[in-house]
C-alpha cells in the first residue's frame, strides 16, 4: 500500500462508476437511512448508509460488505488522514477494491448504446435527435453504478475496440499526473471524441467524483456537434457497509450548432431510497422554450412526450419510451453487462492488437482470473515500471508525447475545474489501415502479446 504514482480516486466520464461511503456531517441530499457506527473505537461519528431503506442495527450493517476487520482497520487508519482531498492519485489501493478492468475501457462503456446516436444521426426532428444524444449519455449509468475500481491506466497504455455497432474506439492514457485520458470513436453516423480527467473529494467512508472533461459528438448526416456536460457521482460505504453508487445532479447537453440544448436532472437518493435513480427534464429550443419532456431512471429506461410551454405534457400526444437497459447476467461475480464482458474480450481486438493494450495488462489480466495476490504483485510491478520510466524520461530533459492523439493550445473550462484539450490525429486510422492492405496472413495470438506501453523499453509497443 505504500506507492502514491498509481490508483488513487475514482471513476470516469465518462464518468463514472466508483464505491465509498459516507462521512460525519454528510449532506441530508445523500442520505437513505443513514446511522451512526456507534461502539466501535476510533469511528465515533462515521455514518453507514443503506440505500434500500434498511433498519438493521447500524453497526451489523457496518460489517457488511468486501472488508475483513483487520483489513477494513488497516485501509481506515491510512486513509482518514486523506479526507477532503482529492485522492485521485494519492495512494495505493488494494485489488480487493478492483474490478479487471482499466479506466481506458470504463471510457469505452459509453459505447454500448451508441444506436441512439445511429438514431440521433438519422432523425430530421432537431429536438428529438437531441433526446436520442441525451438518452445514450444516460444510458451509462447502469453500467457506472458497479461498485468496483477500474485500475488505473498506465501512461501511454491504449484500449482499441471494434465489431461493435460498427465503431472503431481507440483511447490512450495522455498524461499520469494528472491522471487523464483522451479517446476517439467513429462509424458511418457520427464521431465522439473525449478529453477526461477526475477529481476527486474524499470524505472519509465516500468519496464525491467530478468529471472534468469535454465531450463532443458531431452527427455526420447534419453536421451538429453536441457538446455534454455529466453530473457528479458519489460512492458511498467504501470501508463500512454495503458498497453502492449515486448519481445526483444535472447533465447538460448543448448543440453547439443551433444552440438548443438539453437539461436533465438526477435525482439523489433519499430517505428510505426516495428519488434514487430518477431523472427527469427537458429539450430547449435556442430561445430556452421547452419542447419535450424527458424522465424515467438511468437504472432502467428513459422516455419522452412533446410539451406546451410551460412544460406540461401536449394533449393528444404519448409518453414514448426511447430506451430500456438490456438484459444482464444473473450472479456476476462483478455485477458485469454481456457488453462490459465483451470490452474484456479479444473478440471486441481488431487484427494486430496494440501491445500497449488494456486488455494485455498482467494485472487486469490475473484478476479477471482470480489471482488477486498475482494482481497485487503486477500492479506494483507496473507501477515501478512506471516510476522507472518517469526517471529516465526526466534524466534525458524529455517530456512524454502521446502517439495518438495531440495536445492543443485550448483549455476547456468546466464546472469543477479547467481542461487541457487532447485531440485525435488521424495517425490511427493511417495505421489500421496498413494493417488491413498487408498482404500478412499470419494472425499473431494477441494472449501471447506482453503488454508494453512503455516508451523506453527495449521491445516495441508497435
Amino acid at each position: 500500500m505504500g506507492s502514491k504514482d498509481q490508483d488513487g480516486g475514482a471513476a470516469s466520464s465518462g464518468s463514472g462508476g466508483f464505491f465509498s461511503s459516507i462521512a460525519a456531517g454528510v449532506r441530508s441530499w445523500g442520505t437513505a437511512v443513514h446511522k451512526s457506527v456507534n461502539g466501535l473505537v476510533g469511528y465515533e461519528g462515521l455514518e453507514v448508509i443503506n440505500p434500500d431503506g434498511g433498519t438493521e442495527d447500524a453497526e451489523a450493517e457496518a460489517f457488511r460488505g468486501r472488508w475483513r476487520q483487520e483489513d477494513r482497520d488497516s485501509y481506515w487508519k491510512m486513509m482518514h488522514k486523506y479526507i477532503g482531498s482529492d485522492v485521485t492519485s494519492l495512494v495505493t489501493l488494494p485489488v480487493i477494491i478492483f474490478e479487471p478492468m482499466t479506466m481506458l475501457q470504463k471510457m469505452a462503456e459509453l459505447m454500448e448504446y451508441c444506436e441512439l446516436l445511429d438514431k440521433a444521426d438519422e432523425c430530421e426532428d432537431p429536438y428529438m435527435r437531441l433526446v436520442y444524444a441525451s438518452t445514450w449519455a444516460v444510458s451509462v449509468y447502469f453500467a457506472y453504478q458497479r461498485p468496483w475500481k477500474p485500475f488505473n491506466s498506465i501512461l501511454g497504455e491504449t484500449y482499441e475496440m471494434v465489431n461493435h455497432q460498427g465503431i472503431t474506439f481507440l483511447a490512450e492514457q495522455v498524461s499520469h499526473h494528472p491522471p487523464m485520458g483522451a479517446a476517439h470513436c467513429e462509424n458511418e453516423h457520427f464521431t465522439y471524441d473525449i478529453s477526461s480527467k477526475l477529481k476527486t473529494k474524499f470524505l472519509g467512508n465516500s468519496v464525491e467524483i467530478y468529471p472534468i472533461g469535454r465531450t463532443r459528438v458531431t452527427l455526420k448526416k447534419s453536421g451538429v456537434m453536441l457538446e455534454l456536460v455529466p453530473p457528479p457521482t458519489k460512492g458511498n460505504n467504501l470501508i463500512f457497509g454495503r458498497t453502492w453508487v449515486d448519481t445526483l445532479g444535472e447533465m447538460v447537453m448543448t448543440n453547439l450548432t443551433t444552440g438548443d440544448k438539453v437539461v436533465l436532472y438526477f435525482q439523489p437518493c433519499g430517505w428510505f431510497g426516495a428519488g434514487r435513480y430518477e431523472v427527469d427534464g427537458y429539450v430547449y429550443s435556442a430561445a430556452e422554450e421547452p419542447k419535450i419532456m424527458m424522465t424515467g431512471k438511468w437504472n432502467q429506461s428513459m422516455s419522452c412526450q412533446p410539451c406546451d410551454q410551460e412544460g406540461d405534457p401536449l394533449p393528444g400526444t404519448e409518453l414514448k419510451e426511447i430506451w430500456r437497459v438490456a438484459p444482464t447476467p444473473q450472479n456476476d461475480k462483478y455485477q458485469y453487462t454481456y457488453f462490459a464482458h465483451k470490452i474484456n474480450s479479444f473478440d471486441t481486438a481488431p487484427k494486430k492488437l496494440l501491445a500497449s493494450d488494456s486488455r494485455l495488462r498482467p494485472d487486469r489480466y490475473a484478476l479477471e482470473k482470480g489471482d488477486m495476490s498475482k494482481s497485487g504483485s503486477e500492479k506494483s510491478r507496473l507501477e515501478e515500471q512506471q516510476r522507472a520510466e518517469k526517471r529516465t524520461r526526466e534524466a534525458k530533459g524529455e517530456q512524454f508525447t502521446p502517439r495518438w492523439f495531440n495536445m492543443t493550445n485550448e483549455i476547456a473550462p468546466t464546472p469543477w475545474g479547467d481542461l487541457d484539450v487532447y485531440e485525435y490525429n488521424g495517425k490511427y486510422a493511417e495505421h489500421r489501415a496498413g494493417i488491413d492492405s498487408s498482404s500478412v496472413a499470419g494472425e499473431t495470438d494477441v494472449t501471447s502479446i506482453e503488454f508494453n506501453p512503455w516508451q523506453y523499453s527495449s521491445s516495441s509497443s508497435q
